[in-house]
């Protein structure tokens, strides 16, 4: 889940139509915004802000950002707005096969060593990886479809995948796991024929991703600043790409110590290229680009 520029044709949409949102108003939004998720949102985002929450003011009939504001700060609308409030002012940029060479890491690195320990030490072994901010499921799916080639050639091997994310409407698009075909460019022809479904009739020009992968993926609503995340078991993969640059530094630093604390011992951390990992030097070893491995 990521905070991106604002689209220029969402701010023409409603550049004349929005009502005017003075200094105070985003100011109290972008407040509330980081105390709900953690985002901020710098005055330059003020023309996006306007735009997307105008969809709002504009679905509940509400006619200006202060009548909005009184909603919101009331008890229905705590309870019944805000979910949409976050829907509306976040969105998702993701792909399959995103930064492609932390997969091959899973494939070349991880899983080898993993099929080697499991042969010295016998038994079943069930992987545990989660997609934090998993948007509209590009990401878990993609590595569903990994695992699953893996687990194909090794009957002593499983997984399960748990993918979240703050956004219930990503959360729903990711649940369905139906694509346009101009999504699933990225995907491998040997996966596409092993992994993807062709849409027939009224689903022409879609794909959607098999069962028996739809079925390894539990997906749920999580807040990165709830205090825990209630995760029943520490997890050997955790994939949190491309979200944290768009915390401060000090909710970054609290994000990782909980991915830590739910984090295996010799599990891997993933995150984006252009992130950086603080406050886990002592407790983090950087064994590729943007792969971290736990010392515990």
């Amino acid at each position: 889940m990521v905070m991106v520029d604002e689209n220029p044709s969402d701010v023409s949409m409603f550049m004349y139509q929005a009502p005017r949102l003075t200094n105070k108003q985003f100011n109290f939004f972008s407040e509330l915004i980081y105390t709900i998720c953690g985002i901020k949102l710098p005055p330059i985002k003020k023309a996006m802000l306007i735009a997307r929450i105008s969809k709002r003011l504009r679905a509940l009939q509400i006619p200006s950002f202060a009548e909005y504001i009184d909603f919101i700060s009331s008890p229905e609308g705590e309870a019944q707005e805000l979910v949409h409030l976050i829907d509306t002012v976040s969105t998702n940029k993701t792909d399959f096969f995103r930064e492609a060479d932390h997969f091959n890491f899973i494939t070349q690195r991880y899983l080898p060593e993993l099929a080697g320990r499991c042969r010295t030490e016998g038994g079943r072994r069930e992987l545990r990886i989660w997609s934090a901010g998993c948007s509209s499921g590009e990401e878990p799916y993609t590595m569903a479809m990994v695992l699953a080639d893996f687990a194909a050639a090794n009957p002593w091997f499983s997984y399960a995948i748990l993918a979240t994310d703050i956004s219930t409407k990503m959360l729903a698009m990711a649940s369905q796991a139906v694509y346009a075909d101009s999504r699933i460019t990225t995907i491998p022809e040997t996966y596409r024929r092993r992994y993807l479904m062709r849409g027939k009739g009224a689903h022409e020009g879609t794909h959607r991703i098999v069962p028996e992968l739809r079925q390894r993926i539990t997906f749920r609503r999580l807040n990165f600043l709830d205090s825990e995340f209630d995760l029943r078991k520490q997890m050997d993969i955790i994939f949190c790409r491309n979200v944290i640059i768009y915390f401060d530094q000090k909710t970054q630093m609290a994000l990782f110590q909980k991915f830590y604390r739910n984090l295996a011992p010799g599990g891997y951390l993933f995150i984006g290229h252009s992130e950086a990992l603080v406050g886990l030097d002592d407790r983090m070893t950087r064994v590729a680009a943007s792969v971290f491995t736990s010392r515990k």
